[in-house]
């Protein structure tokens, strides 16, 4: 049994392997746990292994020449001890490598990074996805031999490989995946509709839900609901900032208030209506991430920095999670913005220029990727709205990546400066807003707020074969160590994303009450008699929230 296994066994291929693990080990965007670690540095390996097992069949159907037996079997017994010398170094120095990322973040340090459970759990991987290669492999040279019995024998490696290959990509479309995802569909529509006990329908009138409001409380997911519940009301503005105070407006339309969109866009305007949200002096248009989660960090902020006066509104057009809408559905989030911002906006521009609120767009994550491409720029011509602040934009966000790409030579591309900062500009929480010396904002200030370490922005399939811009001029949270490898770094960023909220806030895909103060008063500008000593208590009060036990 042991000497058939080993027949398969390639040392090249092996060396390929560990050559890619090592380097699995090296630091990214964020700090790997144990479990995420050993899957990676598994999934690593395995793609090294295959490559080198291509590269060996590659060079046999060229019929280059072969190293004699004897001295191949050499060969391969001094570079396997060689990549296993390799691997306990490396695994040795990830410590000081994650390190160096948590001591940044300030988070704790860990004393051991767990070789051992990485190497386990590694092994494992690997070791089920080469045997599906391998299993992969000898299908695929059955199918040829069925074949090879009609047609030439070239010929029939093309159509043999092309036949397994579209067998099993429909295979795993049609029964793994569709079942996963109809699996894990199911399990997050009933997570949507349950809610916490301490959620109640809110008796305000500014508010979706209540029960004079034209969306009914039990057609909200348990997203909506809290932001609807928990928020702050008018006592509690002027309780922190000691100004007078009105009751913000929160409008909600849930995933079941209406079978479409585009129905659940009417119903958010005419609850606006009916809440009078076009009688306060501002109003934002938000387009939620995908779960239908508005972010407390950004929201509740705006609400006091205005005294109260502003109006908010929403649909939920998904209940999964922001990464699986991406896989599942990128352009829902699209839809949803544009359905919501285009009936919002043209009862807005039917309104008198004198009387009618300020409007503002707002979006988080898969939220930004929604709004930054809700808005018609010729509608935008014809009557500007006054401004947006899109966070976290993710690497599919079209304007982002191209306004990125068209920066002013110099800036880095995780602190760009577009232009001349009259329209568009960009902020991270640690270094403000990047902008030109002199510049002026014009009337519509359209703002990106994004963190260096976030993988959600800086992602990217390029990342397989070229060294990205932001590496070249690295942020303030990026790791010394972190270098690019090709294809390694792909899959390290790409095992980044699923962690990119469980860093602190202010890393990652998490960002701070602070930085939604400031790029909200960059946005607005501070109302009349505002002063530093408010921007201040609120801040203040914001991080004594952050600072409570959970």
């Amino acid at each position: 049994m042991i000497q058939r296994m080993l027949k398969f066994f390639s040392g090249f291929a092996f060396l390929m392997g560990m050559a890619f693990f090592c380097v699995s080990l090296t630091p990214s965007l964020l700090p790997r746990p144990i479990i995420l670690q050993g899957i990676l540095s598994g999934t690593v390996f395995s793609v090294g292994y295959c490559f080198g097992v291509s590269v060996i069949w590659l060079w046999n159907w060229l019929q280059l020449p072969r190293l004699r037996p004897s001295f191949a079997g050499y060969m391969t017994a001094i570079s396997t001890g060689v990549a296993c010398i390799a691997a306990v170094l490396t695994l040795y120095r990830m410590r000081v490598w994650q390190n160096s990322i948590r001591e940044i973040m300030e988070m704790e340090l860990v004393q051991t990074t767990g070789p051992l459970q990485i190497v386990g759990i590694a092994f494992g991987v690997a070791l089920s996805l080469i045997v599906l290669f391998r299993l992969g492999v000898w299908l695929c040279r059955r199918v040829i031999r069925v074949v090879a019995h009609v047609f030439p024998p070239r010929l029939a490696v093309g159509l043999g490989a092309f036949t397994f290959l579209t067998v099993v990509a429909l295979s795993v479309d049609g029964f793994i995946v569709k079942r996963t995802l109809l699996g894990m569909d199911r399990t997050f529509a009933a997570l949507d509709r349950t809610s916490d006990d301490d959620l109640a329908a809110p008796d305000q009138s500014a508010r979706s839900g209540n029960p004079q409001s034209l969306i009914a409380w039990d057609s909200i997911g348990r997203m909506g609901k809290g932001f609807l519940s928990r928020g702050a009301t008018a006592e509690d503005i002027t309780a922190v900032t000691g100004r007078p105070a009105v009751e913000p407006v929160r409008i909600y339309a849930g995933f079941n208030t209406a079978d479409t969109l585009a129905g659940r866009a009417e119903f958010a305007l005419a609850d606006l209506i009916h809440a009078g949200g076009f009688e306060w002096s501002t109003l934002v248009i938000a387009t939620s991430t995908g779960t239908g989660w508005l972010d407390p960090a950004a929201v509740e902020p705006l609400v006091y920095l205005q005294d109260g006066d502003v109006a908010i509104a929403t649909i939920q057009y998904s209940y999964l999670p922001s990464w699986l809408t991406l896989i599942v559905e990128p352009d829902r989030s699209r839809r949803a913005a544009r359905a919501l911002f285009e009936v919002v906006y043209a009862y807005w521009t039917a309104l008198p220029n004198d009387s009618r609120p300020n409007l503002y767009l707002f979006g988080l994550s898969l939220g930004a990727l929604g709004s930054e491409s809700s808005v018609e720029f010729i509608s935008l011509f014809e009557d500007p709205i006054n401004g947006a602040l899109w966070a976290g934009p993710p690497f599919a966000s079209t304007v982002w990546s191209q306004v990125v790409r068209g920066r002013v030579e110099g800036s880095p591309a995780w602190r760009p400066v577009f232009r001349d900062g009259s329209l568009i500009r960009f902020m991270t929480g640690e270094d403000g807003i990047a902008t030109p010396d002199d510049a002026q904002w014009g009337r519509m200030r359209l703002l990106y707020l994004q963190q260096p370490s976030d993988p959600m922005s800086f992602f990217s399939p390029e990342l397989a074969f070229r060294k990205p811009d932001w590496l070249e001029d690295r942020g303030p949270d990026i790791s010394p160590y972190f270098d690019w490898y090709p294809i390694v770094t792909f899959l390290q960023v790409m095992f980044d994303i699923p962690m990119a909220t469980s860093v602190p806030a202010g890393y990652g895909h998490t960002f701070t009450p602070d930085s939604y103060i400031d790029a909200w008063l960059a946005i607005l500008g501070p109302k009349d008699g505002w002063t530093q000593d408010d921007t201040l208590r609120i801040k203040d009060h914001f991080l004594m929230l952050s600072a409570r036990p959970t």
